[in-house]
């Protein structure tokens, strides 16, 4: 039983991705074994799950960039609309929006203000082009008419190293490298752009608590099947994925990653990639978002 993650080993898909292979083999008494597949953004992995058989031995995990990429990029080897079926959206991961601490704003009202203030001087890290945290600062920009440049890093951890250090003053991303930073108060998280607030900063607001609605944006991971697999094996993995996740010590192991843990229906899960599709499609359109 074969387990695609089109991203590289050690992330965040992969740690899920491992911990769902492992339970999944103890409830079906069969082995389920993790393949990493990385490249172009996901889609290499994401295609090559595309052409396998519907039969239910092969499942893809993967994140948000199912959503983003057929906007993102000219042409994709897969079709989101027809190549899979949706299981479960397994967990969600919500963008935080934070700053140095010698920022002079402690709330996104104030950040807004100053940022209009000061034309020109304000920039915003985030972990790369096309990603979620790149996303909801577009949709930020875009929403409140900010002169707010994007400078992408490599990944999450020297995008907050750079606002930690004072380069950069706006970090968007994983809650993950500002808890601790925010205790040592080098970092002041002033909005989780989630429909809920993040388990690891439970006193920092929602972007709609903050008054700003219509800026939203959660990373997820969900499981597929290639399309056509039989209604029987995507209940039966629905049904798998969802109580796993639900286990108490895994629903904390989780959290502690900052992730929430979801576990939607098929039907859910199909109806948040619809919706998403076309916000995503929207937000880098509207920004002229390309791949570097």
């Amino acid at each position: 039983m074969r387990v695609i993650v089109p991203f590289a080993p050690g992330g965040p898909n992969d740690v899920f991705a491992r911990l769902l292979a492992q339970k999944l083999s103890e409830e079906f008494a069969k082995q389920f074994y993790v393949e990493n597949l990385p490249g172009a953004g996901s889609t290499i992995g994401t295609a090559q799950a595309a052409r396998a058989p519907p039969d239910g031995y092969t499942i893809l995990v993967t994140s948000d960039a199912y959503v983003i990429n057929p906007a993102l990029y000219a042409k994709i080897p897969y079709d989101p609309h027809k190549d899979f079926e949706p299981i479960t959206l397994a967990v969600s991961l919500p963008q935080v929006l934070a700053v140095n601490s010698l920022v002079p704003a402690r709330s996104i009202a104030e950040l807004v203000t100053l940022v209009r203030a000061n034309p020109g001087k304000y920039v915003y890290a985030s972990p790369g082009t096309g990603t979620q945290p790149h996303l909801v600062g577009e949709q930020f920009r875009i929403s409140l008419h900010l002169d707010l440049v994007h400078i992408p890093f490599s990944g999450g951890a020297p995008a907050a190293a750079a606002v930690i250090a004072g380069h950069t003053p706006i970090y968007i991303g994983s809650p993950i490298p500002v808890v601790q930073q925010a205790k040592n108060g080098k970092l002041v998280a002033l909005a989780v752009a989630g429909r809920r607030r993040a388990s690891a900063l439970p006193d920092v607001p929602t972007m709609a608590e903050a008054g700003y609605p219509d800026i939203e944006g959660e990373a997820w991971i969900g499981m597929f099947v290639p399309g056509g697999a039989p209604q029987e094996i995507i209940a039966a993995l629905n049904r798998a994925g969802n109580g796993i996740i639900a286990v108490p010590d895994i629903k904390e192991r989780l959290e502690t990653l900052g992730y929430l843990t979801v576990g939607s229906t098929s039907q859910e899960f199909a109806e948040r990639i619809k919706t998403d599709l076309e916000t995503w499609s929207r937000v880098i359109k509207g920004a002229g978002i390309t791949p570097q």
